[in-house]
């Protein structure tokens, strides 16, 4: 309880931070023999937004994981993905287009917490 209060609390003061930065990750992972994947959101400090598991790696999954880390986090300054196409599909969809940058080292910060 106090753990949830403190990571509200540090969430509502980043969401006023002008360089608040997301970086956004999928790592695949077998569940019962079925491939699932793990959809994750981690901020510029390296804390964990929002998990999310899917079956599929589409613009749909992508887009509801998106909306679901906004809904409770709020909107990011930027997002940080790697080159992964339904990404950019979401991004297209959510005309937030200007505010992804992608490439093989800038998700680093996601990278790190297989």
């Amino acid at each position: 309880m106090f753990a949830a209060e403190i990571r509200r609390r540090r969430v509502d003061r980043m969401r006023s931070v002008t360089h608040w930065q997301w970086h956004l990750d999928k790592v695949p992972g077998k569940i019962d023999g079925e491939t699932h994947y793990l959809w994750r959101a981690v901020d510029h400090e390296g804390e964990v937004l929002k998990s999310f598991f899917t079956k599929r790696c589409d613009r749909k999954a992508a887009l509801k994981f998106l909306r679901k880390a906004m809904k409770r986090h709020g909107r990011p300054f930027i997002f940080v993905t790697d080159k992964l196409r339904s990404y950019g599909a979401a991004m297209k969809v959510m005309g937030k287009v200007e505010k992804q940058e992608t490439g093989s080292c800038l998700s680093n910060r996601a990278e790190n917490l297989h």
